[in-house]
């Protein structure tokens, strides 16, 4: 149940780390259309694929097989180990040692922000932002520092920025490229300019990539965990979610230091405990045998981008930059004179489009929505053509 929905009362009984925890714009948006028709929702971040069928069998495969177990804290050792050999030529890491499996790539990051930081720690992030960085850092008492991004410089980082926010109490970093709002990937140059940062004031980085393999074009993509020097200071995330259309299975990992995958497995077994062991098996198989499925998934996003964004760019008072990786747009509605969450929600009002307001992904996110890509082309279409009525509406 959605806390801002209790009496007062009953609120004011729960503990403060509930009375001070923020619901993402996301899901709230999401929530709003509950038991609503004729909606188009842009909103929630997953592929409209299915898992391919190969995976969802092995699966159910396992089940029947009577895999129904428990499983070792930190996850089967021949999912780990194949999670080794697929990064192998990037970087090396000990599947015993170097490798926990999670409930997606969302606890991976919990686990290591909990693992890391410390209360009244400083955590900087980079926004526009996705929104639970910043309830996770809160519940782990920590403080966090947004360092704004911008359009204009493709929503990189400023170095400059990220060295003026550092004190004696900057503790982590999270870096995530491809990022969820913007579409940016940051340059190995960009890279390197943190990861001397990291190595000059002894902080710690979480590397979050679960869009890795959703990447369009030419452009170079630098994993930061490549980097030899620094590595030791990194926890890497990454998620079976995005990669084969596996969202509701909550298979992620992280990789990083013997001591805090220790760390991590520590607070992983009070709380998750352990995955199921034919999810597991069927992520194995699926780096084994299905890695062309996120090619193919990849190419109909880049087709569906490209003629999406041209559509958007069509609209009189919107805007929109070409997004490199991950499967958002950040539409630029500044021209119109309303707020974002005013916008989103006169919207959906009027057309039945749901989208999330740039303020949800930090105050630099004011003057944008976020609409995912990641939908049907006759949903794209159906659906930016209620944007362009309801722009006419409010110009």
């Amino acid at each position: 149940m959605d806390v801002d929905l209790l009496p007062r009362k009953d609120f004011l009984m729960l503990s403060s780390l509930v009375r001070n925890a923020h619901g993402s714009a996301i899901r709230k948006m999401f929530n709003a259309t509950v038991g609503q028709s004729d909606l188009i929702n842009f909103s929630v971040g997953e592929p409209d694929f299915i898992t391919p069928r190969e995976i969802i069998d092995i699966a159910c495969t396992e089940l029947k097989a009577g895999k129904t177990h428990y499983t070792p804290n930190r996850g089967i050792l021949s999912l780990r180990e194949e999670i080794s050999k697929f990064h192998a030529k990037e970087f090396p890491c000990d599947p015993a040692e170097n490798i926990i499996i999670t409930a997606g790539g969302t606890e991976a990051l919990q686990l290591a922000i909990f693992s890391l930081v410390d209360p009244g720690d400083e955590v900087i992030i980079f926004g526009p932002s996705w929104p639970n960085y910043l309830g996770q850092i809160q519940m782990a008492g920590a403080i966090c520092r947004m360092i704004p991004t911008y359009e204009e410089n493709d929503f990189h980082p400023d170095i400059g920025d990220i060295r003026a926010a550092i004190n004696t109490r900057t503790k982590l970093l999270i870096i995530n490229s491809p990022c969820n709002p913007t579409g940016a990937v940051l340059s190995k140059e960009t890279l390197r300019q943190i990861a001397d940062i990291i190595l000059e004031y002894n902080l710690y980085a979480i590397v979050d990539e679960v869009y890795r393999n959703i990447i369009y074009g030419n452009i170079e993509f630098v994993s930061m965990y490549s980097f030899n020097d620094v590595r030791d200071r990194l926890v890497f995330v990454n998620s079976f979610s995005k990669m084969f259309a596996m969202t509701g299975w909550r298979v992620g990992y992280a990789i990083s230091n013997a001591s805090v995958i220790n760390g991590m497995t520590l607070l992983h077994e009070s709380g998750v405990s352990c995955l199921s062991e034919p999810y597991q098996l069927a992520a194995e198989y699926a780096l084994q045998n299905s890695l062309h499925r996120c090619s193919a998934m990849r190419d109909e996003y880049r087709e569906r981008r490209d003629i999406a964004h041209a559509m958007l760019n069509q609209i009189d008072g919107i805007s929109c930059v070409m997004p490199k990786g991950a499967f958002y747009f950040f539409v630029n509605i500044s021209k119109f004179g309303l707020s974002s969450e005013e916008f989103c929600m006169k919207l959906l009002e009027s057309q039945r489009v749901v989208t999330v307001p740039g303020s949800g992904f930090g105050a630099c996110g004011e003057g944008y929505f976020r609409m995912i890509f990641a939908a049907s082309m006759d949903k794209l279409h159906c659906g930016i053509e209620r944007i362009s009525t309801f722009v006419k509406e409010i110009s």
